[in-house]
């Protein structure tokens, strides 16, 4: 075995992943069924304990993995109505699609990963894998340029593939040399908050019709008309989810902090009455990936993969990050398995991992999407404040009924519109939107 050639001791594992979050489970199950050996570590105190998303995932990506899951899965709400709002201040434009889908091929879902992520692991030991919970990596064990196992606190651990899940600053790919440090510009912050609500109080001001269907709600605009950041809102079963998204270059231009945008978008008069008599059950911050396409690190080397946060993989535009951890770390497990049967965990054989991720939706769509929010950055006072204010205004003459002929209405709102933006900068805008087109659209 080429990964053996310096070692003395017989691997005591086929593969060992580290990090039990969706990318580590997902690849741990993966391998289980095949029949692999495999150890799953883990340094939080149980499963989920130090994870934090938004709230929802995707049942294309759950269904790979476990096929039952809708059965079985403790899930909070099917996600039925889907609310995208451009806000100001005092007052907000929304569009809502609501679907009442009969399969389970296509939905999207609120869960909450202290339960979640607990279920996943029983189903993981069920399956054979070995689970270590509070046992911190501090190390890859690496010989003759090969990684051959992994250093905890109290011992050392061999096998001839790890899979890297350590999340978003993942030192030990770093260690390796298979990413460097990340910049302020290539990772967000987002801080979350819960507030738990009775079932009856959450379908009545969400409009939902029962208790297994949910409402998602995501935010351009206030109060981010002069730095770039998202805001959401997701219901659970009893509690409602709410927060804000920051890139953290972002935060450097503002004397406000994470938590101050929150309080402000809380209180804005859509959302306030969501949370209203609300009992704040949880807090909660997390890092978040952001660099997409242009900052996906090398992905494999001798005897090691990266999957999920730790290599990058999140979709900033669409809110996708859980899903496409889960389809890495199978990947990376098919990868795996592949090497493991014919004997070779070089570079040569686990290189299908990173084929396999450009030719899946991964890989695609962070492509299509590697320049959207750069061009974004760039035109933010266009995107972020003008024509959202804009966007409100027309949308207000639109409604009111005021005595004047509607014809010298749209009239005065056309001429003010072009008053208040110059020529140049509408043409600005105009080539931004078709690099943004032509980016997304044409390969």
């Amino acid at each position: 075995m080429k990964y053996l050639s310096s070692l003395k001791n017989k691997p005591e594992f086929d593969v060992i992943v580290v990090g039990a979050g969706p990318s580590g489970v997902s690849a741990a199950i993966t391998l289980a069924q095949a029949d692999k050996k495999v150890l799953l570590i883990e340094r939080g105190d149980y499963p989920g304990s130090k994870n934090m998303y938004g709230g929802v995932m995707y049942s294309h990506a759950i269904n790979e993995i476990f096929p039952n899951f809708l059965d079985e899965a403790p899930i909070e709400r099917i996600i039925r109505k889907h609310n995208y709002s451009v806000m100001l201040e005092n007052e907000s434009s929304n569009i809502c699609y609501s679907g009442n889908i009969k399969n389970d091929k296509n939905i999207s879902f609120t869960a909450l990963r202290s339960k979640f992520d607990k279920w996943c692991i029983e189903q993981a030991q069920k399956k054979g894998v070995i689970y270590a919970p509070r046992t911190l990596v501090k190390n890859l064990i690496v010989k003759d340029n090969f990684v051959v196992g992994v250093k905890t606190e109290i011992e050392e651990i061999y096998a001839p593939i790890t899979i890297i899940a350590d999340g978003v600053n993942s030192l030990l790919s770093k260690e390796i040399g298979l990413r460097e440090d990340i910049e302020p510009k290539d990772v967000a912050i987002s801080v979350k908050e819960v507030y738990k609500l009775n079932q009856n109080t959450i379908n009545e001001r969400f409009n939902l019709l029962s208790d297994d269907d949910g409402a998602m709600i995501e935010c351009l605009g206030y109060p981010f008309n002069e730095i770039l950041g998202l805001s959401f809102v997701y219901t659970n079963k009893d509690s409602i989810a709410i927060g804000v998204g920051i890139s953290l270059d972002e935060l450097t231009k503002t004397s406000l902090r994470p938590y101050d945008y929150l309080d402000l978008f809380k209180n804005h008069p859509n959302i306030k009455p969501l949370i209203k008599d609300g009992e704040l059950i949880e807090y909660s911050a997390h890092l978040i990936p952001e660099g997409g396409y242009k900052k996906i690190p090398e992905l494999f080397t001798n005897g090691a993969m990266v999957v999920g946060d730790a290599a990058m993989l999140v979709n900033n535009v669409n809110f996708e990050g859980t899903n496409l951890a889960l389809i890495s770390g199978h990947l990376a497990a098919k990868t795996a398995i592949i090497a493991l049967d014919c004997n070779d965990s070089s570079k040569n054989t686990l290189k299908l991992y990173q084929k396999f991720i450009k030719e899946s939706f991964i890989y695609q769509d962070l492509k299509s999407f590697k320049d959207i929010m750069n061009y974004v950055k760039k035109r933010k006072q266009s995107f972020l404040d003008f024509y959202p204010k804009e966007l409100n205004l027309f949308l207000k003459t639109f409604v009111e009924a005021n005595g004047i002929a509607k014809r010298k209405v749209y009239l005065n709102f056309i001429l003010q519109f072009l008053k208040s933006r110059s020529i140049i900068e509408l043409f600005k805008d105009f080539f931004t939107f078709v690099k943004i087109f032509l980016g997304v659209f044409i390969k």
